[in-house]
């Protein structure tokens, strides 16, 4: 059993499906900074605000040697749709059984027209290089978000 992902621990060993027809173990990517970003919806309007954001600032991750990867709840096809229809130059990772956001604690109860169920809480975490959690970030609210995150990266 894999254990909750927790501040000064390393990246769990689970194998994720992305975009572009990859699988691979979040483990691989040790060797490099690693920023996941947990989004509720695909072609939502936070969602999107949040991924053409990441894209915006993108060139100055790459700079900072660090791998984005955006992950929600949806199909892999809804994520290619996704991907494409705002030029996101990163993959997005599918979870519809939501393993890894289990594992992240980014499953919240929520309310919407008075209906209440359980959505994905916008959350982000950044590990460095040795594959550690170094910052989490939840309840995000997307205005000024990636700066933040980028500060991040850049301290490590």
């Amino acid at each position: 059993m894999i254990k909750k992902v927790a501040l000064g621990k390393p990246l769990p060993d689970v194998e994720v499906q992305a975009t572009g027809g990859k699988t691979f173990r979040l483990s691989e990517l040790k060797g490099t900074p690693l920023v996941l970003y947990f989004y509720p919806k695909d072609q939502t309007p936070g969602c999107t605000t949040e991924g053409q954001d990441f894209r915006d600032r993108y060139a100055a991750f790459k700079k900072a040697k660090a791998v984005v990867l955006g992950v929600s709840r949806d199909s892999l096809a809804s994520h290619e749709k996704f991907k494409a229809a705002h030029g996101f130059p990163f993959d997005l990772v599918s979870d519809p059984d939501e393993k890894l956001c289990r594992l992240f604690g980014v499953m919240k109860e929520k309310q919407n027209y008075g209906r209440t169920y359980l959505g994905v809480d916008r959350s982000t975490f950044v590990f460095d290089r040795e594959g550690v959690l170094r910052k989490e970030f939840r309840g995000v609210k997307v205005a000024g978000h990636v700066d933040q995150v980028l500060e991040e990266v850049r301290r490590l």
